[in-house]
């Protein structure tokens, strides 16, 4: 029985939902980076803490983020 796709068979992140559970990923701005990979980012109801260990982003990126982690910049 397998456990699911390999690394290198996984889809890549690139459109506005999450390949693994289809749930809708949202576009949110990096305010400031925190210590242990975590990031200060405006969304619409305010500034959330998400984190950013998967991503290199910097302040003024826009990031996708799903269950609070940011998964892809998509504007750097």
């Amino acid at each position: 029985m397998s456990a699911g796709p390999s690394r290198e068979q996984a889809p890549a992140c690139t459109g506005d939902r999450c390949v693994t559970c289809s749930d809708e990923a949202v576009a949110v701005e990096v305010v400031r980076l925190l210590d242990d990979g975590l990031a200060l980012v405006a969304t619409d109801a305010g500034e959330e803490e998400v984190s950013v260990a998967l991503v290199p982003a910097r302040a003024g990126d826009t990031v996708l983020v799903h269950a609070r982690e940011a998964i892809a910049i998509v504007k750097g």
